[in-house]
């Protein structure tokens, strides 16, 4: 059995498909949601959930949550005297997950969909297929919660073309993606968040307003058990805000009863800086997807941040549209994951549907760049696949020597978004013999070639001599031979063809240097405007750029040859 997961940052689910669609199955407490929370007691035992955040109120220090806003980093979590990485804390509550769900289904449950925030990078990616398969699962495939949410909204199912934004508020983690649906193709254009932005941010603020109220309570002095029940007490009074615009926090500290009334509008405000944050990362994905607000044909609420009225009139006047809510906003990542595994699984009464997901970060290498004459700036970072761009891909970037008699040309493997190198993530080195020569007379063309399966291969040719060195650089937990990433990389091949190089283009861009080379004046001017036109998109890669481009040079050349 192949169930779908959403390992949450503060709630986590398991759904499984039915014949009459994906359902989520109860814990050992009939909850659909198990709180991502772990705590270990005096002899060794393991607590998850419920269980857990209870324990942790009686014994402060014995417990762990939030900790999926760590995952992928060497951060260790201090449960009393053991410590646990986020994936090890991870596969605890994965474990309880699966053992619910062998309980409710009856049988085995051997593997799972689990998803992530679509901003993970590969190392988060990772972790978090390491802790499914700690917890006893077979993970082959991780799918961003954007598109989950959309596949559990039935947007794979609807006809024609459509664009969507998925707005993924849930409580540690923001997302926001565009996705656009091609018959049978749901694409990811884009996708940004916030990995340290969610409901735990918003209760937050409640919290500081209380202490701001009473600031004879010092927060920093405060004994842990006390500070849990003011945050408990906090989370409530959001809550509240769903049924009045007046909700009320009622804490006992020390024996002492302190009452905070909130009203909503002074709530709102305090919630700005929160707001403004959400803000910026649904103008990024809307500027890297190209697209303007009015070309989003439907906006979906995901996360349970965004049952908050505060959120929700947020989105509102931000989309100028109604957002769709119809789903339980806890529940969809899960319900999607689940039909995800039916997919997988072949199910009948499943359209199937293709999956396209992006680079959620660029991948370059370090380069020395001549910012004025024989003066260098070393340690900058050159994008070769830039982040939203469609995978599976491949792009080259063709680089010079810098110095007289240079014999050697190093390529540094990075990923990240800073132009400054040491501020991204190494992944890796090569280096290349190059003939001796003068400064900027060797080059070598670096090509990356990037897989969904997050198998990067590095290929680098000495332009001069025809000498190639290659690498490939895999996911260390991914189940496939070398033979097997080998025969994926041979399939790939056709990506590495640059646009220029096809025949169709090649025969189109000469016609188009003839007719140039025949023209005068402006006339001829014209020609160029658009072969340079036509040339910028070959050289982005960007297939829906290059059609259109490539279809107005055509007309344009037909146009000329009937006024001749």
């Amino acid at each position: 059995m192949i169930v779908g997961i959403d390992l949450g940052t503060t709630n986590s689910l398991v759904a499984y498909y039915t014949e009459d669609g994906p359902k989520i199955i109860p814990n050992r407490l009939g909850k659909s949601m198990t709180p991502s929370v772990v705590s270990i007691g005096e002899e060794g035992q393991i607590y998850v959930g419920e269980s857990a955040m209870e324990r942790m109120l009686l014994c402060p220090g014995s417990g762990a949550s939030l900790f999926k806003r760590s995952m992928g980093s060497s951060k260790k979590f201090s449960l009393g005297d053991k410590s646990f990485t986020a994936e090890e804390l991870s596969s605890f509550v994965l474990r309880f997950l699966k053992e619910d769900a062998e309980a409710y289904l009856q049988e085995p449950v051997t593997e799972a969909v689990i998803s992530v925030p679509a901003y993970f990078n590969d190392a988060r990616r990772r972790a978090t297929k390491r802790a499914g398969e700690l917890a006893g699962l077979k993970v082959e495939r991780i799918i961003s919660e954007p598109t989950a949410a959309a596949i559990a909204y039935g947007l794979w199912q609807q006809k024609g073309q459509a664009r969507f934004l998925v707005f993924d508020l849930g409580g540690g983690t923001f997302d926001v993606s565009i996705l656009e649906l091609y018959d049978t193709i749901l694409e990811v254009h884009a996708v940004a968040g916030d990995n340290f932005l969610g409901g735990e941010d918003f209760t937050a603020v409640l919290e500081k307003m209380f202490y701001d109220k009473f600031s004879q309570i010092n927060r920093f002095t405060l004994n842990e058990k006390s500070a849990k029940h003011i945050r408990k007490q906090a989370e409530l009074c959001k809550m509240g805000f769903g049924s009045a615009r007046t909700s009320k926090m009622q804490c006992n500290i020390n024996g002492e009863e302190y009452a905070l009334s909130v009203e909503l509008a002074d709530y709102e405000e305090a919630c700005e800086e929160l707001l403004e944050r959400i803000r910026q990362p649904v103008k990024r994905s809307l500027k890297d997807a190209h697209i303007r607000l009015s070309d989003i044909d439907k906006v979906v609420l995901v996360g349970g941040a965004t049952k908050s009225p505060v959120i929700r009139k947020f989105a509102g006047k931000l989309f100028h549209m109604i957002p769709d809510t119809n789903l339980n906003p806890d529940e969809t990542v899960a319900l999607g994951a689940a039909v995800q595994a039916a997919m997988k699984e072949r199910r009948e009464g499943i359209r199937e549907v293709i999956l396209t997901d992006v680079c959620p970060f660029t991948l370059g290498t370090e380069v020395v760049r001549e910012y004025e004459e024989h003066r260098f700036e070393n340690g900058v970072f050159l994008p070769i696949i830039e982040r939203n761009t469609v995978i599976p891909a491949s792009r080259t970037e063709r680089l010079y020597t810098v110095r007289d008699n240079q014999t050697k040309i190093r390529i540094h493997i990075l990923q990240g978004e800073s132009r400054f190198a040491v501020n991204n993530l190494s992944l890796g080195e090569l280096l290349i013999d190059v003939p001796a020569n003068k400064a900027g007379e060797e080059a070598v063309d670096v090509t990356y070639t990037y897989d969904i399966n997050s198998i990067l291969e590095v290929e680098v040719k000495v332009i001069s001599s025809g000498k190639k060195i290659r690498q490939v650089f895999k996911d260390r937990d991914l189940d496939m031979s070398e033979e097997e990433i080998e025969e994926r990389l041979e399939t790939l091949s056709y990506l590495k063809i640059h646009p220029r190089d096809k025949e169709e283009n090649k025969v189109l861009l000469l016609r188009g240097e003839r007719i140039y080379e025949e023209s005068l004046g402006y006339k001829r001017a014209q020609v160029e405007q658009v072969l340079r036109k036509f040339e910028h998109a070959l050289n982005s890669y960007d297939q829906e750029q290059i059609a259109q481009t490539k279809q107005e040079l055509i007309e344009f050349l037909e146009k000329l040859d009937e006024w001749e």
